[in-house]
């Protein structure tokens, strides 16, 4: 079992994190297939819909069974009861659209890794006291490479990950791994709601693995 740092440093290393929500348990574990297929180790599952919980339990199973070096985050973890539930059930990792207090006890007293999502320099700030080192921007196409730029040299400590309306070519991805981010997150950019339609689980492999290429080769 990783520890927090070793979480973290992983997180890092992956550089691409796809998140997605889904009700339907078989087109949960069919994306979670395709995305490995791809050479994904770590997702993201999206606290977004009434059976998320339960799913996401079930995709825990599901993972220890048959792709156990894969790494299960929970995302949009909106308050402390959302975080409890899903560290009991057995997320790796949670993650935030924003900074709550809240959620960083629930995360420190068990020593589980969380990443707050953050839009404004006070909320890096603030997340930085809370003692977070790895700060999710959110909403990536909102802020723009340029606010890495600018804000980057008041938190030398701190690492960045982007998610939110980063784009599948090479001169979005090239544009925010030039500003110094660790990573990025891709969800409907990367698992389309046209391919999820036609259940094309091929393309979605064939997408992840595009953006890998990508970002291995300006990495």
């Amino acid at each position: 079992m990783m520890t927090e740092e070793q979480m973290k440093a992983y997180v890092k290393k992956v550089k691409l994190l796809p998140l997605f929500y889904h009700d339907d348990i078989i087109v949960c574990k069919e994306i979670i297939k395709a995305l490995y297929t791809a050479d994904i180790r770590c997702i993201e599952f999206t606290n977004r819909g009434p059976l998320a919980l339960e799913n996401f339990k079930l995709l825990l199973a599901h993972r220890n069974e048959n792709y156990p070096d894969l790494l299960l985050a929970i995302g949009t973890i909106q308050n402390q009861k959302e975080a409890q539930a899903f560290i009991e059930a057995g997320a790796d990792f949670l993650i935030s659209p924003f900074f709550d207090q809240s959620i960083a006890d629930a995360a420190y007293l068990h020593k589980k890794l969380w990443i707050p999502g953050c839009m404004t320099s006070t909320e890096i700030h603030v997340a930085e006291t809370a003692g977070c080192d790895l700060i999710k921007l959110f909403p990536g196409n909102v802020l723009g490479p340029g606010f890495v730029n600018a804000i980057k040299p008041l938190f030398p400590t701190l690492s960045f990950l982007v998610t939110g309306g980063v784009e599948l070519s090479k001169e979005n991805l090239t544009a925010w791994f030039k500003t110094g981010v660790v990573g990025v997150g891709m969800g409907s950019k990367l698992i389309s709601n046209e391919l999820l339609a036609a259940k094309n689980y091929t393309a979605i492999a064939s997408e992840t693995a595009k953006a890998l290429a990508i970002i291995n080769a300006i990495n």
